[in-house]
């Protein structure tokens, strides 16, 4: 995804607020080089971020007539207003190795044995994971397929398919479970107990 970005001059809150007045976000570009701060166009800037790609792969931000390899770093919204007030880049190239959390595109769960045969229930319990790799190798998402799941068996970030180059983050000793399988819950029959019939005769009724 390409990007335009234009040169920042003024630093302070008051100059930010300012900016913000006029419908431009504040930012800065840090990494491999002098720090540069920068603004860009708040409306085209709030769409982008909708867009999974602008959070997870190499983007090519133009700058002062020149494009540069950047990645989103952070960003910071509004309270309560839908406003971008803040946000980070870092420059990236060829040599630099980075840890980034990237989207799970889950597929297939509904031809698994567990789901089609079994009618087990399945829980997406992580929606991404934690990736070290070179900023070139960077992927938009990480592909699951979920055809092979069983009954009894959940998936952890181990069982994982990654491409070539790219390693799970693991923080200590842990393996984070990615995908949990259920057993369908059994709905308990409620039989309703027979009504006794009751004889006229005990029905106290009054004589003839």
């Amino acid at each position: 995804m390409q990007f335009v970005a234009f040169e920042r001059a003024q630093q302070g809150t008051g100059a930010s607020r300012r900016l913000r007045i006029a419908g431009k976000v504040p930012g800065i570009v840090f990494g491999a080089g002098e720090p540069a701060m920068i603004e860009l166009d708040h409306n085209a800037l709030f769409f982008a971020l909708k867009k999974e790609a602008f959070h997870s792969s190499i983007l090519d931000m133009e700058l002062a007539g020149k494009t540069q390899k950047v990645l989103l770093r952070d960003f910071q919204m509004h309270p309560w207003k839908q406003q971008v007030l803040h946000i980070d880049f870092q420059r990236v190239d060829e040599t630099t190795r980075l840890r980034k959390r990237v989207p799970l595109h889950f597929s297939g769960e509904e031809n698994s044995v567990a789901v089609k045969t079994d009618k087990c229930l399945v829980n997406h319990v992580a929606a991404d994971i934690e990736i070290e790799c070179l900023a070139t190798q960077l992927p938009e998402f990480i592909a699951v397929d979920l055809a092979g799941l069983v009954r009894g068996k959940s998936l952890h970030v181990s069982d994982l398919t990654l491409p070539a180059g790219i390693k799970a983050v693991k923080h200590g000793t842990q393996n984070p479970v990615v995908v949990a399988v259920t057993d369908p819950k059994v709905e308990e029959e409620v039989v309703a107990a027979p009504v006794a019939a009751v004889d006229d005769k005990k029905k106290g009724k009054g004589k003839k």
